[in-house]
């Protein structure tokens, strides 16, 4: 049964994405699939995750990109949520930002208010052109989430090099109950940026560094 549930953004996530590589290398991987990628409907979103969720073995890991991240957090206070073990959530977009070019995006706004019942760890970067760390920084203390600082780091897609990402899987099998190794930014197809210092993860809504 599926371990893992792919939860990408606006526009999905095409081939050379690193959620697309985690599907393609990892056979108990799946994709949650919508309908319509580009005129996203919250409704008809969430009804797809939450039917993926309940195919999936129980203690599902979700990992999330951008608008995916404010799809996980609808879960809060429905019934599937109690099927999920934990969820990574990569840099999730401003939805207010979003919303304005996007305007099919603006009802996810109304469901992303409130603590996740299950362990999740947010990934930011701190040049994200979707959000700012600060914003990020507030979303994890809403949703009772770990920080993870990954530095300079773009939208961590395929514009800002991240292609095989397996540090992503090294978070994710944290929260599997798996040591948490705070790994340093890596697999990227951009390999001759300047190596950047250890990332730091904040405990959830306090700020404490853990790297």
């Amino acid at each position: 049964m599926t371990e893992t549930l792919i939860v990408p953004g606006l526009n999905g996530s095409p081939a050379g994405h690193w959620q697309h590589h985690w599907l393609e290398s990892d056979p108990r991987a799946a994709l949650v699939e919508q309908s319509d990628w580009a005129e996203p409907v919250q409704a008809d979103w969430l009804h797809a995750l939450e039917a993926a969720i309940m195919a999936s073995r129980p203690g599902v890991i979700l990992v999330a990109h951008s608008l995916g991240c404010a799809l996980v957090a609808a879960l809060a206070g429905r019934p599937a949520a109690s099927h999920v073990g934990g969820a990574l959530l990569v840099a999730p977009a401003d939805l207010g930002a979003l919303a304005r070019t996007v305007p099919s995006v603006a009802p996810f706004a109304d469901t992303v208010g409130a603590r996740l019942p299950f362990a999740s760890i947010l990934v930011a970067s701190r040049n994200d052109p979707y959000m700012s760390f600060d914003g990020a920084r507030r979303c994890a203390a809403t949703w009772g989430s770990a920080l993870f600082d990954l530095g300079e780091a773009g939208h961590v897609n395929i514009a800002s090099g991240f292609g095989p990402w397996p540090d992503a899987e090294t978070l994710a099998g944290g929260l599997r109950g798996r040591p948490a190794v705070v790994p340093r930014p890596r697999g990227r197809a951009l390999p001759t940026r300047r190596p950047r210092p250890l990332p730091r993860m904040e405990t959830p809504g306090t700020g404490i560094g853990l790297g």
